[in-house]
């Protein structure tokens, strides 16, 4: 009966995310996350398994990391699925899909914190993205139907946490610091 617990129960797809502002989203080897114009690229593709009603967890085929938002709004990559993984997977009004953060959204407000690429193809941070603007809106473009075993936030391993997961951001400094408050709305 063991065997069952590592069986592939859950139906997903392996796809690219290509995005309004005409980049594919890509995760590099080393876990970082942005855009790119090459659809060939196996950077792209990416591993959408579902985690809930509407809810998925997003993996770098290659890399074999979650895509993760943190406190502050900034993607990240994670070797483990943690609740920072979870993204909500909505159909926008222009049928774009957008994919906001099920942990984090903003306070006041209570308006969600999404994926999104900048007209340069750089993540944005999620709390800076809106779901009406075109760096929120992709569309999946399927590979595959694969079946995948469920992630599980009851492996997490009892460890130090090192800095690819503890929320630190996988982006270079100056792409936050230098980026005009104009490109922030993804007009």
């Amino acid at each position: 009966m063991e065997n069952k617990s590592v069986e592939a129960q859950l139906k997903g797809i392996v796809t690219r995310l290509f995005s309004e502002q005409g980049f594919y989203l890509q995760m590099q080897p080393d876990g970082s996350v942005d855009g790119t114009k090459d659809e060939n690229s196996d950077y792209t593709l990416f591993n959408l398994i579902p985690v809930g009603l509407r809810v998925v967890a997003i993996q770098g085929v290659k890399a074999g990391l979650y895509v993760a938002m943190n406190a502050e709004g900034f993607l990240y990559s994670s070797e483990n699925f943690t609740t920072e993984c979870k993204f909500k997977e909505s159909v926008f009004e222009n049928y774009y899909v957008i994919y906001s953060s099920t942990l984090y959204r903003q306070n006041e407000s209570g308006r969600g914190w999404f994926l999104g690429l900048n007209k340069d193809g750089q993540i944005m941070k999620g709390n800076h993205v809106k779901k009406t603007k075109p760096c929120s809106h992709f569309v999946p473009r399927p590979i595959e139907v694969c079946m995948y075993k469920e992630p599980s936030l009851h492996e997490l391993e009892e460890k130090p946490r090192s800095r690819k997961s503890s929320g630190t951001p996988n982006i270079h400094e100056d792409d936050v610091v230098n980026q005009d408050p104009k490109e922030q709305d993804g007009s």
